[in-house]
């Protein structure tokens, strides 16, 4: 069983951080393979202890920035400097970073306080402070009574908090994590992933954690990094992020949004009766416009001459989704399932725009 994240932190009131995380920059990388690039003048700047999510499809190169970062790939063209230093030149072995796979990577003969301590027998240290410093790390991550099994007979959650001791051992300035929830299934990871941010936050180690996962992100990161063929999209806190996404990318990557045709005027468009300001800047030369919506931005109004119907409707616990059907576009709209049965499929009704403002991008043609 996972220990809970209060556990979890009232269990780290005897663990004291040795170091403070170090300040990173990735500075216009670039990293080709063939002819293509997964990098492309990738630039990050992360302060001291904090937490960053690299967020992307795949093939966006926020695993290669990561191996970059780690010293497993070196850039064509870009500096890597942790605490000031270029380390672009230095062996992955010597970057003072800790690494959690997503695949785990466990020696499968040697036992859980095994594993732990072996970062620290190649340091050299001696017998008995690397087992007590195992031990510590191993009840700190809350599996005490697990300290003599092997991987082979512990859970898939057991074995990725293994990987963060072992991570953790060498008293890293820079923990960089490979999704490392990806092959758990959805209770546990969503339990490790809110013990590895309370870790985190109270050993303020600098962290970088790789996700094609939104949830993951936006629920553990300080900031989060879009990236999208190379490149940061955009780099935001996920409350901005979600709320003023600052292209059509990330407004589609992060979220879910719907596109409603719009007219312009001035600096604003007309949605469903209303004005509404116009977030950023215009796409150039573009005469069709769309409006960009999160399902919270409108309200839906039973209308029995109403010009939408609604055609689908899904629970969601406390919400119930809904997708209106209107004006050649479905618009997907949160209510309170508490108020959801008069919502029917095939009822009529009006939607009402309720954001303050909203992204807009070029029309798309209709196939």
């Amino acid at each position: 069983m996972l220990m809970d994240t209060q556990t979890i932190r009232s269990t780290m009131t005897d663990v004291s951080p040795r170091k403070t995380g170090a300040p990173v920059v990735l500075e216009n990388l670039t990293r080709q393979f063939g002819t293509a690039k997964a990098l492309d003048g990738f630039t990050l700047n992360i302060a001291p202890g904090e937490f960053v999510a690299l967020l992307g499809p795949s093939g966006c190169g926020k695993t290669t920035a990561l191996r970059v970062l780690a010293g497993f790939e070196r850039p064509d063209i870009g500096r890597v400097t942790v605490d000031g230093h270029d380390v672009v030149h230095v062996p992955a072995q010597k970057r003072d970073m800790g690494m959690v796979f997503q695949s785990y990577s466990l020696f499968p003969n040697m036992s859980a306080r095994d594993n732990v301590a072996f970062g620290l027998q190649l340091r050299h240290q001696r017998s008995a402070p690397r087992r007590a410093r195992a031990d510590e790390l191993l009840d700190l991550v809350g599996l005490s009574e697990h300290t003599t099994k092997y991987p082979h007979q512990l859970s898939g959650g057991q074995q990725q908090r293994v990987a963060l001791a072992r991570a953790l051992a060498i008293e890293p300035r820079v923990l960089l994590l490979d999704e490392p929830l990806s092959a758990l299934d959805a209770k546990v990871r969503a339990e490790l992933r809110d013990q590895i941010r309370a870790l985190q936050q109270r050993l303020m180690i600098t962290t970088v954690f790789v996700t094609h996962d939104q949830e993951e992100a936006l629920s553990m990161a300080d900031r989060v990094c879009v990236m999208s063929r190379g490149r940061a999209e955009q780099i935001a806190t996920p409350a901005e992020l979600y709320s003023k996404p600052s292209t059509e990318f990330v407004a589609q990557f992060v979220g879910i949004s719907s596109r409603v045709a719009v007219e312009r005027n001035g600096d604003s468009v007309g949605l469903f009766g209303r004005e509404v300001k116009i977030r950023g800047d215009v796409p150039q030369g573009t005469e069709s416009l769309d409006a960009l919506l999160r399902p919270e931005d409108v309200d839906v109004i039973v209308a029995p001459t109403g010009l939408g119907i609604i055609t689908h409707k899904s629970f969601l616990g406390a919400t119930t989704r809904l997708e209106v059907g209107i004006a050649g576009a479905s618009v997907k709209a949160d209510i309170l399932s508490s108020g959801a049965d008069v919502f029917e499929l095939g009822t009529r009704v009006d939607l009402v725009a309720n954001a303050r403002d909203v992204l807009v991008t070029a029309s798309r043609p209709t196939i």
